[in-house]
């Protein structure tokens, strides 16, 4: 069989286009990101129970739409408690909402209320969009 060089340079051409707008559309998305934060204010003295607990939870994010990553962070300490957030990013903010709706966030909060001994106070939450 015998390639027409100019049909196919239209071809390859054209499919080139094609990829170079899928990639840009992909990387659009990525910029498209926003990140949820939860502070915690721990009791001095609890910060190893805090992390266990959080260590052997089942998150039920794995199969969540739109989920990148979770973290959670510990920061410093003050004559009363030890700083953490939980940092979750996710492709869009709308993607963190439909998660809080959802039964997956249910079930990763069902416990929640049991070590209120560890706490000061409510967790703090911080939503952010990501701008660079």
């Amino acid at each position: 069989m015998k390639l027409d060089y100019i049909k196919l340079k239209k071809i390859l051409n054209k499919n080139f286009k094609i990829m170079l707008i899928l990639l840009t559309l992909n990387i659009d998305e990525v910029r498209i990101m926003f990140i949820a934060m939860n502070r915690f204010k721990i009791v001095l003295g609890k910060e190893s129970q805090f992390e266990e607990i959080w260590r052997s939870r089942d998150s039920h994010l794995n199969n969540v739409p739109g989920f990148i990553d979770f973290n959670l962070i510990k920061g410093s300490s003050t004559k009363g408690y030890t700083l953490y957030a939980s940092h979750s990013r996710w492709n869009s903010e709308n993607d963190f909402i439909n998660w809080t709706k959802s039964e997956s966030f249910r079930l990763a909060h069902k416990n929640s209320g049991q070590h209120k001994n560890l706490y000061l106070g409510h967790p703090d939450f911080e939503g952010f969009k990501v701008i660079i």
